[in-house]
């Protein structure tokens, strides 16, 4: 855990002098803002300066473009959607409005929008800094807002927008942000706190920013690798090589930046390509896209079988409309000498964009050896990246103490549970190894003291839980001797009072299926992080309990069985419940002409309009050894043998539903499902749930 001594430690070594260059380049961005839109200009701004969706003739970029996309040097506000910028033009035509200002003309919203902008500087230039805080329509463009006032008043903001970045550096300092305090205060606060330490003395806004992100970045450290292909059989390599970037087509969906949702944006897929397959899977590969950050990992390809190069993100997603075609562009530093043919074919890579798994990546760069200046200079010793689902279970284990992951079945909960164990029990490193290593690990740990695994039942009761009287079987002679015998909570609680410097870990396996009421008991109470350490007394023995404050509970949840709204209302409350939805990413592959992940994605729609979203099929159905199933052998065993059993129970006989589900591969008439050879089956199904994206790799 870092704390101010790390940053006393870690300024000693930063050099300052390597921040010149980036830095001359901020106040040359700063400039041209101050030239473009000088401050004096702001109380008569036409809203066509302004807006992002609206280009001016011969008046350069708007106010929102150059901010978002014209000033890297001045720290980064991209990544989402277009609303950060508070109105804005959609491509549709449409004006996105803010909720202080929906329902208004664009103009009147403008003249209202601008006047707070207008008060904003003015409060500043004065040193009423309380000010900003009463208007309401800034608060819903944060970053946007503080990097203006940053870029006009530098001697007040540090150039860090992000609200969560702000709240991880203040803690960092040991500082504290008011809950719900907007960006704008909590970047005062933090400028505060570094104008008072020493080791800052003579440092510019610029150098601290760099600083803070070089040796305690609070943004994941281990993203996703994205396998990008530069058009079918990489024919706009050569361009994007020469000109460093990565370019994608779909130059009809507009800007991808006016898109919200994953949801908004398949609505548009669907309106240009309205009888292609796997629309959100498409939507949600764009959009991650769209959202790729500086320092993130990326792969080009040709084909199934070879690498083009490796690369890494230095910028910003950007949409040119000048371009005659593949208009998306995200800026790369390419590095050409990990281009190689593959030993195999990659069934994944038909699709223009694919995951790349780290293990993979590794072995794509194995000639690399870093040099010591190459490395992070906060991490030596430190434990490797976590995945971001792992994190995200942790984080919420830290702030809530116990997390339910719910889901539909075959999505990976009980893994994600093992895996987020495994990090707490520093194996980090067996998260993303291959099945045999991972295994080994999870049964060393599950061997250890810290960690249990039990799973709930009908039968599963208090007295297995905490405490009660069972059989004495040490004892001889005729009858039965009962014993108090204390249950695995219990026997945790005892082990985590000994340890307090420790995180000890109970997994509940299908936590639904027991009586959760019954089971916990009086210790309901107990789980809340403000009442740890409380004593009461146990309703069979008497003694004193309490639940230290060092014991963690990780529950997985079947929505199929039970969804979340069947719980009791107590426990729902001291929980923490973390979705753990169908991943097609997972399913990159091929089985002849079928395309797994637009199988499952079809497949999963239809379940959601004809049942519901709590009986969608997880994408482990159609894992094998945890890659995607690649015969058509497997693929007719996992069908016929798994899923369209789970579904016929899923319907209760109804031939009707079943039928609905399955279309053609079902007799309407009897709900019969079609039998048919293993090598007939692809075909079929690829018949049956549309096939392909509007464009692929090969």
């Amino acid at each position: 855990m870092t704390d101010v001594a790390d940053v006393r430690a870690a300024a000693t070594r930063f050099i300052r002098s390597t921040t010149a260059e980036s830095g001359a380049a901020a106040e040359d961005e700063r400039k041209e803002i101050l030239a473009r839109f000088p401050l004096e200009d702001w109380a008569s701004l036409p809203l066509e300066r302004y807006a992002l969706g609206l280009e001016p003739s011969g008046n350069g970029p708007t106010y929102c473009r150059l901010m978002e996309f014209g000033t890297p040097h001045l720290g980064s506000i991209k990544g989402g959607s277009a609303a950060k910028h508070i109105m804005y033009r959609h491509n549709s035509g449409e004006w996105r409005l803010a909720a202080p200002l929906r329902g208004m003309d664009p103009q009147d919203a403008w003249e209202q929008l601008r006047g707070q902008y207008v008060r904003a500087f003015e409060s500043v230039a004065s040193g009423d800094f309380d000010a900003l805080d009463d208007l309401e329509a800034l608060r819903f463009g944060p970053a946007l807002v503080t990097k203006s006032l940053a870029t006009y008043f530098p001697e007040h903001f540090l150039p860090v927008y992000s609200a969560e970045h702000l709240r991880r550096f203040l803690s960092l300092l040991d500082g504290t942000s008011e809950a719900g305090s907007p960006a704008w205060r909590a970047n005062r606060r933090l400028r505060e706190l570094v104008s008072s330490r020493p080791e800052f003395e003579g440092w510019t806004a610029h150098q601290v920013m760099r600083f803070l992100y070089q040796y305690f970045d609070p943004r994941p450290r281990q993203r996703t690798i994205w396998k990008i292909a530069p058009g079918a059989r990489g024919r706009m390599w050569e361009e994007c090589r020469d000109s460093g970037f990565i370019c994608v087509g779909w130059d009809e969906l507009g800007d991808l930046g006016q898109y919200q949702s994953d949801t908004e944006l398949k609505e548009a897929c669907d309106s240009n390509w309205p009888r292609s397959g796997g629309s959100l899977t498409l939507a949600r590969r764009l959009l991650a896209f769209r959202d790729l950050e500086a320092g993130d990992r990326v792969v080009a390809n040709r084909g199934v079988d070879e690498v083009l190069a490796t690369g890494t993100v230095t910028g910003g997603y950007r949409f040119d409309p000048q371009r005659p075609e593949f208009r998306h562009l995200v800026p790369v530093a390419w590095d050409v000498s990990h281009a190689q043919k593959l030993p195999k074919p990659q069934h994944g890579w038909r699709s223009t964009f694919a995951r790349v798994d780290p293990a993979l990546f590794a072995r794509f760069t194995a000639h690399d050896a870093p040099s010591p200046s190459d490395a992070d200079p906060s991490s030596t010793g430190s434990p490797p990246a976590l995945p971001e689902d792992v994190q995200a279970v942790l984080d919420a284990l830290e702030r809530k103490g116990q997390v339910i992951l719910h889901g539909p079945p075959g999505t990976g909960k009980t893994r994600l549970a093992l895996s987020a164990a495994l990090a707490l029990s520093g194996r980090a490193d067996a998260i993303n190894a291959d099945p045999a290593q991972r295994l080994a690990a999870q049964a060393e740990m599950l061997r250890g003291e810290r960690v249990r695994l039990v799973t709930f039942h009908p039968s599963y009761g208090y007295e297995d839980f905490v405490e009660g009287f069972k059989p004495d079987l040490s004892t001889e002679g005729p009858g039965l001797t009962l014993a108090l015998s204390d249950g695995v909570f219990h026997a945790l609680c005892s082990e985590a009072t000994a340890h307090r410097d420790q995180t000890f870990l109970l997994i509940i396996d299908e936590i639904n299926r027991g009586d959760l009421p019954r089971i916990f008991g009086e210790l309901i109470t107990l789980l809340e992080l403000d009442k740890r350490g409380l004593p009461l007394s146990l309703a069979v023995s008497r003694r004193s309990f309490s639940v230290p404050p060092n014991i963690r509970i990780i529950g997985t949840m079947n929505t199929a069985d039970r969804s979340i709204s069947h719980l009791d209302a107590a426990v729902r409350r001291r929980f923490a419940f973390v979705p753990v939805d169908p991943d097609p990413e997972a399913l990159a592959g091929t089985v002849g002409p079928l395309d797994l992940a637009t199988l499952f994605e079809s497949l999963n729609a239809r379940i959601t309009r004809h049942l519901d979203a709590d009986h969608q099929i997880g994408h482990a159905y159609f894992l094998h050894a945890d890659e995607p199933i690649a015969t058509e052998d497997d693929l007719a065993a996992a069908f016929h043998h798994e899923v369209v059993p789970l579904l016929e129970d899923y319907c209760h006989g109804r031939a009707d539903l079943l039928h609905h589900i399955l279309g053609s591969l079902v007799d309407a008439a009897t709900g019969r499902p079609a039998h048919m050879a293993a090598q007939d089956l692809a075909t079929a199904l690829a018949t049956e749930f549309a096939s392909g994206e509007p464009d692929t790799d090969v």
